[in-house]
């Protein structure tokens, strides 16, 4: 850079500044998820009739006599503009809806998360594991803090966000710093965390329906990525933490209080908790133990209820199939026995009005639910899924491309599509129906391919704008800094989707090819092609 091109306050912008302006300018075209879904669907009516006039066709690669083979083995492109069509499209409109799998499992586990965040157990919790930490570990705690989170994220985003500023303030560290390790956590490292979250019964719901374009009778259960998404958390922890002190803390160097607004720092948020918190807490966890053992007396014993009534497993079980009904009970369990201990839940009234209140922030979803069903059903009903999906994996196949390698290129292209469609239940409606069964076809398990994609996902939620939250962060992050730019907020997250990306996915291949560990109860690695 010249010393003239510095004084005219026009520094030459790097390459990948300019790729990054390119990508928020690509997707500011887009229209809102929901009239995305809208045109989808509308387009797939559309390409249904011109691929159906055309006669498009290809050879199905399942035996004959197989389940949902046609009689000739041939795959057809199925018109929706056709007079079947158009009734099928009418009659099921609203089913399509009501049956999209995603959308009760959701509805379900938001009643009891709304229960514990209204009673003021999530926040309190967050604080709790925040505030106690030594100080030489506050990163560490931030950044696992804000996986944790992901229970129920807005609390990272609204509560553990503007904190972890705080802490680092406090401290005498770069408030920005803390911020960046508490958003790193929250929407970085997304998909990991110990329990089993609102999202997992979500993505699974979506790569079911993916997966039964090849095989309808297909179940993919919450717990599907388990395994490796409670080890990742600890990954995610020490790469996070490791990107904050090494990287964004000395690029961001001396904190210069002057650049703060005036009310930066929220007394009430840096307080210990108080007495009558810390008897919540303790009133929720006996709530939490008392749970886990039903939850264990419904599964461990021979005669448990909730054990496979005809084999006696339990992971193929009503237990995993139904675990949204355990997330449901231990929110409600654990936010009511809060609520009462410190008077914020006194009546029945305070737990139904919590629910409401979970559920009516839920209006844009449901919203967006309906035009993904609709785009969603569609697409199987034309065949254009598995029409892709074994065009994809014969192209795979002719070129060699179906070892482990495959998903590299996968999760990167999953981390690309994200900077433009950040939502993950939308991405994934949209690519699961084409990828999940190709990458069936030449082998793979639907639970697998789901565990990739949720590393491309997460990694690159922190720099797109299109990420819901991004507009939050931006405006906390402008109390510390008036003069803060998107462009200062995304190359000060940078290093983080860059170093999630590269050493999730190597410790994704590590778990799966390596190791040859399952990714979740149950979840097998390879999907035996040849024994459809």
């Amino acid at each position: 850079m010249s010393d003239s091109q510095t004084e005219r306050g026009a520094p030459r912008r790097g390459v990948f500044t300019r790729f990054l302006d390119g990508v928020e300018w690509l997707g500011n075209l887009l229209p809102h998820p929901v009239t995305l879904f809208a045109i989808l669907a509308i387009g797939i009516v559309l390409l249904s009739g011109v691929l159906g006039w055309l006669g498009v066709a290809v050879e199905d690669p399942r035996p004959a006599g197989a389940r949902g083979v046609a009689e000739d083995g041939m795959i057809r492109a199925v018109s929706l503009l056709d007079g079947d069509g158009i009734r099928r499209i009418w009659t099921n409109l609203v089913t399509n809806f009501t049956g999209f799998a995603p959308l009760g499992v959701v509805l379900v586990a938001m009643l009891g998360v709304g229960v514990a965040e209204k009673s003021g157990l999530l926040s309190a919790a967050v604080r709790a594991m925040v505030l106690s930490a030594p100080r030489h570990v506050v990163t560490v705690a931030v950044v696992f803090a804000g996986i944790l989170s992901n229970t129920a994220s807005e609390v990272g985003y609204v509560v553990l966000i503007p904190l972890a500023g705080a802490i680092f303030y406090a401290l005498g560290r770069h408030p920005l710093a803390g911020m960046a390790a508490a958003f790193a956590g929250v929407s970085g490292g997304y998909s990991a965390n110990l329990l089993i979250g609102t999202i997992d019964p979500l993505l699974a719901g979506i790569t079911q329906e993916a997966a039964r374009l090849i095989d309808p009778d297909y179940e993919v259960l919450a717990t599907a990525n388990w395994y490796f998404m409670f080890a990742s958390t600890f990954v995610i922890t020490a790469i996070g933490s490791l990107v904050t002190i090494f990287i964004v803390e000395p690029k961001l160097g001396k904190y210069d209080p002057s650049r703060a607004d005036e009310t930066v720092l929220d007394k009430h948020m840096m307080q210990p908790l108080a007495a009558v918190e810390r008897k919540g807490l303790l009133w929720a966890g006996l709530a939490i133990l008392g749970v886990f053992a039903l939850m264990a007396l419904t599964l461990a014993p021979e005669w448990g209820v909730l054990r496979n009534p005809d084999t006696g497993d339990r992971i193929a079980s009503p237990f995993f199939r139904g675990f949204v009904v355990w997330i449901l009970i231990f929110f409600i369990a654990a936010g009511y026995a809060y609520g009462r201990a410190t008077g914020t839940m006194k009546t029945d009234r305070d737990v139904i009005d919590a629910m409401a209140g979970a559920i009516s922030a839920l209006g844009l979803y449901i919203v967006l639910v309906f035009f993904a069903a609709q785009f969603v059903a569609f697409f199987g009903w034309t065949n254009l899924g598995a029409i892709t999906a074994v065009t994809g994996a014969q192209f795979l196949q002719d070129t060699g491309m179906t070892g482990p390698l495959v998903f590299f290129l996968f999760i990167l292209m999953c981390a690309v599509i994200n900077l433009s469609l950040g939502s993950a239940s939308a991405q994934w409606a949209v690519t699961a129906p084409i990828f999940v069964p190709m990458l069936m076809l030449i082998g793979y398990a639907p639970e697998v391919i789901q565990a990739a994609y949720r590393i491309g996902d997460s990694s690159t939620n922190i720099i797109t704008p299109m990420m819901s939250y991004f507009g939050l962060i931006l405006a906390w992050a402008t109390r510390y800094d008036k003069n803060l730019g998107v462009g200062t907020l995304i190359a000060m997250m940078l290093p983080y989707s860059i170093f999630f990306l590269l050493l999730w996915s190597s410790f994704f291949f590590l778990w799966t090819f390596g190791l040859d560990l399952p990714v979740g109860p149950g979840s097998p690695t390879y999907y035996p092609v040849e024994a459809e």
